[in-house]
């Protein structure tokens, strides 16, 4: 049974929104049960502090432990500073008060436990083919210590998996790089313009799959937020509770053109630091964007392609999909995560083998802090940042350009039925 409400229309108040979390928490046996929370990182747009808040108001009397875990993914642990932005409290040494808050390591093996394998056969079938490999999935051990799971997270269009939020707190959220690499390879594989904002995929059955490993008994809390408010909050099972949420979010954070763009600037927001976060500016608007068209992503303060991987980046650049699995033997031993984002970020294209050529859909170009020399090195375009004056790009849509301000989150489709994905072949997709 799911718990909750959600609207089309306008936003929950602190105490509609208080009181969903209340009767949601009381419906689980928690009682001397230790408790560890599943939280977003500072790069979604969540109201943490409220629900720390209420957390802590309604379980602290009454659960032994009350703890919480950043599902980093592949993104870089937050320190104190960030940590106490993120929930609302002073955070010192990890904690507030004796509340822990613990960054998930997605870079020590140590630090993981194996629940399982997802056979071959099983995967083949979910994917249609497309891939076929025995996929070992590992979680963060630390969940060991606790008597119950809560996820707590935003749902929003992903180009990974179709909408955020539920099972995806465990993968990628606090997996092990085996997972974590297979679902983005196949998500890239799909395609991110197929993907985007698709209730049901392949990576998030395979998602769901592997969280049927958990042993732990796991709740979920989610929620649909804008920049103005809480559009809804649903708990129950995290499946469930996901797909309430989902299908809100599809109602509430999709865009709708009338018409395809030549141009559109998207404004990266500062919760976006490197250029591996910032890309959901251009995932969330390549679907309105015209072939041969272009999008700028706008980011001053970007100086950096990806904390966490940019050396391998600046070794393969950023290609379309069938750049890579034309020369898989070059490219097969490095991360599918890395891989998926390179081809994300390229969007979709075509490459000849013969003649060496490769040609996207759209252009690509850099408006940021990193340097044009870079930019070219990894194969995107460059803008320089203070050239770009945002009021000579405003009030141009009759002209094909569209500013996107606060990019990053709302999809952006067109009512048109342009769907150039259709016309790149899923042949020869690597075994």
């Amino acid at each position: 049974m799911v718990i909750g409400t959600g609207l089309q229309d306008g936003y929950l108040n602190k105490d509609e929104i208080q009181a969903i979390v209340r009767d949601s928490l009381v419906s689980l046996a928690l009682d001397g049960k230790r408790v560890i929370v599943l939280i977003p990182d500072n790069t979604r747009t969540m109201p943490m502090p409220l629900m720390f808040d209420l957390f802590e108001e309604l379980l602290s009397q009454r659960v032994s432990q009350l703890d919480y875990l950043v599902a980093l993914g592949t993104h870089q642990p937050l320190d104190d500073i960030q940590l106490s932005k993120l929930v609302g409290r002073s955070v010192i040494g990890g904690k507030v008060g004796c509340i822990q808050i613990f960054n998930h390591e997605w870079d020590k093996p140590e630090s993981f436990v194996h629940i399982g394998t997802i056979s071959k056969e099983e995967i083949s079938q979910i994917t249609g083919g497309l891939l076929s490999c025995d996929v070992p999935v590992q979680l963060n051990k630390r969940i060991l210590e606790y008597d119950q799971i809560i996820i707590c997270g935003p749902v929003f269009p992903h180009e990974v998996v179709g909408f955020s939020g539920g099972n995806k707190y465990f993968f990628p959220g606090i997996a092990g790089p085996e997972i974590i690499n297979f679902t983005h390879w196949l998500g890239a594989l799909i395609t991110s313009y197929k993907v985007i904002g698709t209730m049901m995929t392949p990576v998030r059955e395979i998602i769901d799959r592997a969280a049927d490993l958990v042993s732990i008994p796991a709740a979920c809390f989610g929620l649909v937020v804008t920049h103005e408010g809480v559009a809804g909050v649903y708990f129950g099972p995290a499946k469930e509770a996901w797909h309430a949420a989902a299908r809100l979010s599809n109602d509430r954070h999709i865009i709708y053109k009338d018409k395809l763009y030549k141009r559109v600037l998207s404004i990266i927001p500062e919760m976006y630091d490197d250029l591996w976060t910032a890309a959901k500016g251009m995932y969330k608007l390549e679907p309105i964007i015209e072939d041969g068209g272009e999008v700028v992503i706008y980011a001053p303060h970007i100086r950096e392609v990806s904390y966490s991987h940019g050396k391998l980046i600046d070794e393969i650049g950023y290609h379309c999909r069938d750049y890579f699995l034309s020369q898989w033997e070059m490219f097969k031993d490095y991360p599918g995560g890395v891989l998926a984002h390179s081809t994300h970020v390229k969007g979709l294209g075509i490459y000849d083998p013969a003649t060496g050529i490769e040609t996207s859909r759209i252009r690509v170009t850099l408006a940021t802090g990193i340097p044009a020399e870079r930019c070219r090195r990894i194969n995107l375009g460059y803008l320089a940042p203070e050239n770009i004056k945002l009021n000579e790009w405003q009030d141009h849509d009759e002209e094909g350009i569209l500013v996107v301000p606060h990019a990053g989150e709302m999809l952006y489709r067109s009512r048109e039925l342009n769907n150039p994905a259709g016309l790149i072949s899923l042949t020869g997709l690597v075994a």
